[in-house]
């Protein structure tokens, strides 16, 4: 039997697969220009899905290039089995490549914790992100460089996200004893206001044995300019506490003076007018920080009263309902009023859902 005898006999036995492998190359090349090269290709927020459309369309031309095989069933089975094996191999015996990484990726994507664009704090590093690929995320740090962060590493470890909506930008500094922490505080109030913060507040941090740490705090509804606004804050707080006589004493700084052991130092009384706004601002400051945790557990709050009300109609209805009775006037109404609270409580809820913090 010659060559050309023995390829045209072999020839329609394989003819499927070389089809089926040049539609699965041809569709997967074709679906790479179309989100990757066209145009300059998909924007990055949109590049994940495209990431795992094309994984996906691997493992389908896989599959049906294993099925397009001539081989008998028998084979055709072993084969699959033995793709099963090393799939499952592949993600027991590789805890730090690139499988779990991908998997870390599905895991954030599915949290949607963070966005391009916000502000990313974890271990040491500390950016906005540029980019949230299906094996990595990257940042780019104060220094204007790009860090690459795998998945596995910020599923492992705890991270920050600066919320868009606004954060807390703070300060803290240490002041003698000598100067009355009321004059302090209105100073440090009148910084933070300098620096365009809205909502400012003042803590006593600790009372050291040379001086007093105070941490000043102010609302920032514009993040993107957060670097910027640490830096005002304190520039602010130097400037009005200089133009005010008040001596810094931060770190820690000791100051030894030759007076009478007599003599007490004290700082110099100034009447207070305000104290309950003082203490309002304080509450203020929790409900500041702390909003979307009180939405959260107000929310939480009226879910479980309205269920509470829910089991309640039920109870009575069954209760009726096993005394063979039809439900009396007092009883209709009871649930007639519970029911109204039920239906204000579900009005609640919806306004509070739709209210969602970011």
């Amino acid at each position: 039997m010659t060559f050309l005898e023995h390829l045209s006999e072999t020839l329609p036995l394989f003819l499927p697969v070389l089809l089926t492998l040049a539609l699965v190359s041809t569709s997967i090349w074709v679906g790479y220009w179309f989100f990757f090269l066209r145009n300059g290709g998909l924007k990055e927020e949109a590049r994940f899905s495209a990431r795992v459309g094309m994984l996906l369309s691997v493992c389908i031309g896989i599959v049906l290039i294993l099925l397009a095989l001539p081989v008998e069933t028998e084979t055709r089975k072993d084969l699959f089995q033995l793709l099963a094996l090393l799939i499952t191999a592949v993600i027991t015996l590789s805890s730090t490549t690139f499988v779990s990484n991908a998997m870390a990726g599905f895991m954030l994507r599915g949290m949607q914790s963070f966005r391009l664009g916000d502000f990313l704090r974890t271990e040491k590093q500390f950016g906005r992100v540029t980019e949230t690929g299906l094996f990595h995320t990257e940042i780019q740090t104060e220094e204007r460089d790009l860090t690459t962060l795998p998945n596995l590493f910020l599923v492992s470890h705890p991270f920050t996200v600066i919320r868009s909506s606004g954060t807390i930008v703070s300060a803290t500094i240490s002041l003698g004893y000598d100067t009355s922490h009321q004059i302090i505080e209105q100073q440090l109030l009148k910084a933070s206001l300098a620096a365009k913060l809205t909502d400012p507040f003042v803590h006593v941090i600790e009372l050291g044995d040379y001086s007093v740490t105070y941490r000043v705090a102010g609302f920032l509804s514009d993040v993107k300019q957060l670097l910027t606004a640490r830096s005002q804050l304190r520039t602010k707080m130097l400037t009005t506490l200089h133009e005010a006589k008040i001596e810094i004493v931060s770190p820690s700084f000791m100051n030894q003076r030759q007076i009478d052991t007599s003599t007490r130092i004290l700082p110099t009384p100034k009447p207070i007018s305000s104290t309950q706004a003082r203490e309002e601002s304080d509450t203020r400051a929790e409900s500041l920080i702390f909003d979307k945790a009180d939405a959260v557990a107000q929310l939480a709050e009226l879910r479980q009263q309205r269920d509470s009300l829910h089991e309640e109609i039920i109870g009575l209805e069954t209760q009726a309902k096993a005394k063979g009775k039809t439900i009396g006037p007092w009883l209709e109404q009871r649930i007639i009023r519970i029911r109204q609270e039920e239906e204000r409580l579900c009005t609640l809820i919806q306004k509070a859902e739709g209210q969602k913090i970011e």
